[in-house]
């Protein structure tokens, strides 16, 4: 079985992917910036990138931050695998990146362009947003009496366990290159994704559907973001909403 690096390999994403991949009688390297024996900051590099790199095979690229620096990192990330001679890199992306100009997905693009452009074999994966991010979203506007939504957006959320296991897949194969989008079970609006939150966590909010100005706003309501050809996830939200501590029963 080969030797297999997953950068961000505590976050939520990447740590599913190091179960999966060791479940599959890989030996797996974790890399983030806290993680011993491999703590790296991929934003500086330096020798111990190189370190973490010897003698592996295949790289998974999950780390990713909103605060910058995703690009510096892939540079880094890419120059030691070339460097050490890793054979293929897969990397995590989302659906949308070259539609909605949102600066998060700009970085990712871009990052996709130093992985298409590094002469390491490569397989990258645009996934829609994970349940994850979509409840974070929600409690967080649910702190107000009122929970502001964005108007006329809509979303395809796919649980973080079935990207993990597509990426275990890829990683275990060859080289691929951009392979097919990969979506949740159903596209729901922001409104319809909020009720189901609500009945979930018992809680009681007035929706109020918010006009989002900009172009950014203009892709998100044009659909950019959705794979309606790729509705591969099984894992409904408030099937991953009836998971969650303290939920209630969802109808």
């Amino acid at each position: 079985m080969a030797t297999i690096l997953v950068t961000g390999g505590t976050g939520t994403l990447g740590r599913l992917v190091a179960a999966r991949l060791r479940d599959g009688g890989h030996e797996v390297r974790v890399l983030s910036r806290h993680s011993e024996p491999y703590a790296v900051d991929l934003r500086e590099g330096g020798p111990a990138l190189d370190e973490a790199l010897a003698g592996v095979d295949t790289v998974v690229h999950c780390a990713t931050t909103q605060t910058g620096g995703d690009e510096d990192a892939a540079r880094h990330l890419v120059g030691a695998a070339q460097r050490e001679g890793v054979r293929h890199l897969v990397y995590i992306s989302i659906v949308g990146v070259d539609e909605a100009p949102f600066p998060y997905y700009k970085s990712k693009l871009a990052v996709e362009k130093i992985v298409e452009a590094s002469g390491v074999g490569y397989t990258i994966l645009r996934a829609t947003q994970f349940h994850d991010l979509v409840l974070r979203f929600l409690e967080i506007t649910a702190k107000l009496p009122v929970m502001l939504l964005p108007a006329g957006w809509s979303d395809q959320p796919v649980d973080t366990d079935e990207v993990a296991a597509r990426l275990a897949e890829l990683a275990s194969a060859p080289p691929a290159g951009r392979v097919p989008d990969m979506g949740g079970p159903e596209i729901r609006s922001f409104a319809d994704l909020a009720r189901a939150y609500l009945r979930a966590s018992g809680r009681r909010r007035a929706l109020l559907c918010v006009p989002v100005p900009g172009a950014a706003s203009r892709g998100f309501r044009e659909g950019g973001h959705l794979a309606p050809d790729h509705m591969d996830g099984r894992v409904t939200f408030e099937e991953f909403l009836s998971t969650r501590p303290g939920a209630k029963t969802a109808r």
